[in-house]
């Protein structure tokens, strides 16, 4: 059960949650599981929403816009490392449930998934927020069935749903070893632009962003 609150003290409330980034044999044992069922040899879908979109980070066969029906892109987890720190986390994406999301699949040649799925793990998983699953996506040349990595609701990391002004607020005050929280939701806003996805509540918060990159004062 969820007892994160949505008040304006979210923000510090979110800096005192337990945070472990998980070991090198947690990734791998979760890694192992989700290639449980993989032939080797055989070419494999990945999902991107967030910044897989504009930073894969892998070579890809193929890359087709995709839709997810059941969970929807949502800035829903604490970032304490990439986009944030312990003492000031800042928000990145996660696909939360209930409705669809837009994004992109792409295809990883099969004798490529031994040298790239590790570190995926070590960028998508390092503190086991997700939940890596195999789900079918839409797309334009027929379905595929792609890894997608949603939201585990249970991770303390998790987050529903903030008013805006306290959403913007914890952005623009947050960065991490990646850099400012703002240039990752603005990078992604604009990456789903130029790849034909309208995100219409993404591009609203990543237009303020745009239009005022001042940081807020703490506690704003």
């Amino acid at each position: 059960m969820n007892t994160q609150s949505s008040s304006p003290a979210a923000g510090i409330a979110g800096a005192s949650l337990p945070f472990r980034l998980w070991t090198p044999e947690e990734r791998k044992a979760s890694l192992d599981q989700a290639l449980q069922h993989w032939q080797s040899g055989e070419d494999v879908w990945v999902y991107g929403y967030g910044s897989l979109v504009w930073r894969p980070d892998f070579d890809f066969m193929e890359r087709r816009l995709a839709t997810l029906r059941g969970h929807h892109r949502a800035l829903c987890l604490w970032s304490r490392v990439n986009r944030g720190t312990p003492e000031c986390p800042g928000l990145v994406f996660g696909l939360d449930r209930g409705g669809s999301c837009r994004g992109v699949v792409y295809r990883l040649a099969g004798g490529q998934v031994p040298t790239y799925f590790p570190a995926l793990w070590e960028r998508e998983m390092s503190t086991g927020a997700y939940l890596p699953r195999w789900i079918n996506c839409t797309t334009d040349a027929g379905p595929v069935r792609a890894l997608v990595f949603i939201m585990n609701r249970d991770n303390p990391a998790y987050i529903r749903a903030l008013p805006e002004a306290e959403l913007l607020a914890i952005v623009r005050r947050a960065a991490g070893r990646y850099g400012p929280c703002t240039d990752y939701v603005v990078q992604t806003a604009q990456a789903l632009r130029a790849a034909g996805i309208h995100d219409a509540r993404l591009d609203a918060i990543a237009r303020r962003l745009e239009l005022d990159g001042r940081p807020l004062p703490e506690g704003g």
